[in-house]
């Protein structure tokens, strides 16, 4: 159903009569649209609608509720905030909420109060469903500039029994000083376009394909990314040596960081931090912000990058020049028994010895419990699960660019038992996924809330199996076997020794 509201005309009769004092503003009509969904999906959809005002603005975060309760006549909640409560004639208040929008930039932004409030009617054969929004101002200038500088918000649902003509609409309350304008229209319009296309969804059997905040709540990571912002990302963008847009680097890194900080207080809970390893850590830029959040760790990548020398010292002298070559498919040094040879020696396919010269390898072997971060590592992504085993070591993954074992472009296979198409990302995620599950570990997947399309964190910090007691060898004749399961590792060091003078990645 296309969008296309009727508007009502200025001068209007108000549909709807506020009884809560003598001197309440008329609420005027703005729009009207007809939709085909009933009472039960407009409720639904509203209250996602509270909980999520996000939706509807990209200037906000979220909605921290501090009220939700049925209404009585004695209402007398015990609330940090107080409910505005608004009486409607012919209408029951059913639900009273109290909501805080929560800006995203809190310096051009202040959050702002508001009573929500859920009424129905039922009178003959019409059955009307209002909700109204109540911000806690008692002036338009006092609106910031994320919400209409109105008095309140009504949005009215209306249908027959049958179902068969229903209708949406949108109203509101203006202040004296502030009369309609088309800011206000042009808000309304809005508004209404979005619960109109959520409900039309809803009722047409859309599922939700994105879910957020599954590992940690929402509002504890947008409130440390909000204090990083605040920070960090004004100096970083303006000193940002790099060709690429500092902006987007910056935000989704803080963004990352802002994770990885709450994960790590609720994984360790005050205890002693394990430390961190960044692999393929690219720029080098989310290294230096947990260093200078007072988290120990390092990173390296196999080509240093000119923005290294632009961190703190502390950066500096952490960030390193590296080449990744497993323990378990090394050709020098390793401790492959004859059985692991054929293994070895395809990963070393193409590789003279001189090109070892001078370039620093590093085995993939870290110190029990260090924590390792994937981010956007594009050859080691497959790998890191298996590292992560083999160093008995908790990792965060976050895929980008599709790579074989062998470190080879390559396009990973869509999950089995699927009925629906896959994308090569979608494929990706669920192929290295399969990967971590087949090294033993539970998977947690977390959408992260970041300015980029590859935003899947798939986080590994509790083992499927037992396997505590589980020799050094053990472990690694396990992890051999499922590099071999997923296509080996042949040519793996030469892939890895181009990347020492290849065409950087672009993080």
């Amino acid at each position: 159903m296309v969008f296309s509201p009727t508007p009502s005309p200025a001068g209007s009769p108000p549909t709807l009569e506020e009884t809560t004092t003598r001197e309440t503003t008329p609420w005027t009509p703005l729009f009207s649209h007809s939709c085909s969904f009933p009472p039960e999906i407009f409720r639904e959809v509203m209250l996602n609608l509270v909980r999520n005002p996000n939706i509807n603005s990209n200037r906000l975060f979220r909605a921290d509720i501090s009220l939700d309760i049925p209404f009585t006549s004695n209402l007398a909640p015990d609330s940090e905030i107080p409910p505005r409560i608004a009486l409607f004639k012919d209408f029951d208040l059913k639900t009273v909420m109290v909501r805080t929008m929560i800006p995203r930039n809190p310096l051009l932004d202040k959050p702002l109060d508001q009573t929500c409030m859920f009424y129905e009617q039922t009178r003959d054969s019409d059955i009307q469903s209002l909700v109204i929004y109540h911000p806690h101002i008692s002036s338009a200038s006092e609106s910031p500039f994320y919400h209409p500088s109105v008095r309140g918000i009504a949005f009215l649902h209306t249908s027959t029994s049958t179902c068969k003509e229903t209708n949406l609409s949108i109203h509101y309350s203006f202040f004296p000083a502030s009369p309609r304008s088309p800011i206000h229209e042009q808000t309304a319009h809005h508004l209404l376009r979005v619960l109109h296309k959520h409900g039309q969804g809803l009722s047409t059997g859309y599922v939700k394909r994105v879910h957020h905040d599954v590992v940690l709540p929402q509002a504890v990571v947008q409130n440390t990314y909000a204090r990083l912002k605040a920070k960090y990302a004004k100096a970083l963008c303006e000193n940002w040596s790099e060709s690429t847009d500092p902006t987007k680097h910056v935000f989704e890194d803080l963004g990352i960081a802002a994770f990885l900080i709450e994960l790590w207080r609720e994984m360790y809970d005050g205890g002693a931090f394990p430390g961190f390893v960044d692999i393929g850590c690219g720029n080098g830029l989310l290294v230096h912000i947990l260093l200078e959040e007072g988290y120990a760790g390092w990173g390296f990548d196999a080509r240093r990058r000119k923005s290294w020398a632009t961190w703190s010292e502390a950066a500096q002298r952490n960030l390193k020049e590296l080449v990744l070559i497993p323990s378990i498919i090394q050709t020098a040094g390793s401790a492959s028994g004859p059985g692991d040879r054929n293994l070895d020696t395809e990963a070393g396919k193409g590789v003279q010895g001189e090109e070892r010269e001078g370039v620093g390898i590093h085995n993939g072997i870290f110190p029990t419990g260090t924590f390792i971060i994937s981010n956007h590592a594009d050859e080691l992504t497959p790998w890191t699960p298996i590292l992560a085993t083999l160093s008995s070591s908790p990792f965060i993954m976050i895929p980008c660019c599709s790579h074989a074992l062998s470190g080879s472009r390559f396009r990973a296979p869509p999950p089995k038992n699927t009925n629906t198409s896959t994308s090569a990302f979608a494929s990706l995620v669920a192929w290295v996924s399969k990967i971590a599950e087949d090294s033993g570990w539970v998977v947690e997947k977390e959408m992260l809330r970041i300015p980029s399309t590859r935003n899947t964190a798939l986080i590994g910090r509790r083992r499927s199996t037992a396997d505590v007691d589980v020799d050094v060898d053990r472990r690694e004749v396990d992890m051999k076997d499922v590099v071999r399961k997923y296509g080996g590792a042949e040519g793996w060091e030469g892939n890895a020794m181009k990347l020492v003078s290849g065409v950087l990645r672009g993080h």
